[in-house]
């Protein structure tokens, strides 16, 4: 259960691990993936019969519902001809190392009654929340507030599945291909572990508040994902969690510019890669769009 729970909400920052009850008329929908092809600024425009791209950018989700389309002409291209993979976690079955990492850093004896952590007029929701779970409340005096919302945060359930994932489907892709890890479980959980208490509390609040939504809310995230909206994505970026800075600046911010290095030597090194992450961090001034822009990259959107 600890497995599938980190698994689903690790790249779901960009819904605020908000997901959607019924995709079956919105997933079948033209897929409109966010593709984008990495050029040198000096060079012409992109040919896709060229062949002549450094690399290529995918904003991915961790988990969909089952029929839900991400697939077209483009991404195919893109998976065919890059030579490297570049995802945030390179091996999603390690099952007992992420629960490994997720424990030691999220648990924590003493820590106050998880009533006391939320406002008080959010105190039985969080207790219809954690009824949803195998967890009982006393069980929250030993994890800290961030991990409690990570817990928490796959009892507001859907049939999004993280089998049906982008970054999954992709390792498959590349099982014969080199694949590089720009981050991994453990600095993905130092990410969250390194929040102030207050800005963990506020977190904790989100997925309660989350909790509550009604169908439209929780569908938007994904419906938006599948539609290729880069301002939509943009908007939900600031939003629930992420509305906090110092939970969007750990979370997106930080971890962007610490990947950007790794990015760049791969396409300094000829590579060619397809580098595949969450679908927040490539949009909107701090995204990987807008810093490889910044370093002289063109970087085009392809259809």
């Amino acid at each position: 259960m600890l497995r599938t729970a980190i698994l689903g909400l690790l790249a779901c920052l960009v819904a605020a691990c908000g997901q959607p009850d019924d995709h079956k008329n919105k997933s079948r929908e033209p897929a409109n993936p966010l593709l984008w092809e990495i050029a040198r600024a000096d060079q012409p425009g992109p040919d896709p019969q060229a062949g002549e791209a450094m690399g290529w950018l995918l904003g991915t989700i961790h988990a969909l519902p089952d029929d839900a389309q991400w697939r077209t002409r483009s991404t195919d291209r893109a998976i065919a001809e890059a030579d490297v993979l570049a995802v945030e976690i390179a091996d999603l079955g390690d099952g007992g190392g992420v629960s490994s990492a997720f424990l030691s850093l999220a648990y924590s004896a003493g820590q106050p009654a998880l009533t006391a952590r939320v406002p008080a007029a959010q105190r039985g929701q969080l207790a219809d929340l954690i009824d949803e779970t195998s967890y009982r409340l006393d069980d929250f005096e030993r994890i800290e507030s961030w991990g409690a919302a990570l817990i928490l945060a796959q009892a507001i359930g859907t049939d999004a599945k993280s089998a049906n994932g982008i970054d999954r489907a992709l390792l498959r892709d590349f099982a014969s291909r080199r694949v590089v890890e720009l981050e991994g479980a453990r600095a993905q959980f130092e990410a969250f572990d390194g929040l102030s208490e207050g800005a963990q509390r506020a977190m904790l609040a989100a997925i309660v508040e989350e909790s509550q939504s009604d169908k439209e809310a929780l569908e938007r995230p994904i419906r938006v994902y599948l539609a290729g909206d880069e301002a939509g994505l943009e908007k939900l970026s600031y939003e629930g969690m992420l509305a906090n800075s110092e939970i969007r600046n750990a979370l997106l911010t930080r971890r962007n510019a610490s990947w950007l290095p790794q990015i760049e030597a791969l396409l300094a090194d000829g590579s060619r890669p397809l580098i595949a992450v969450g679908a927040a961090h490539m949009v909107g001034e701090d995204g990987l769009v807008a810093l490889l822009e910044a370093n002289g990259y063109r970087v085009t959107r392809m259809r």
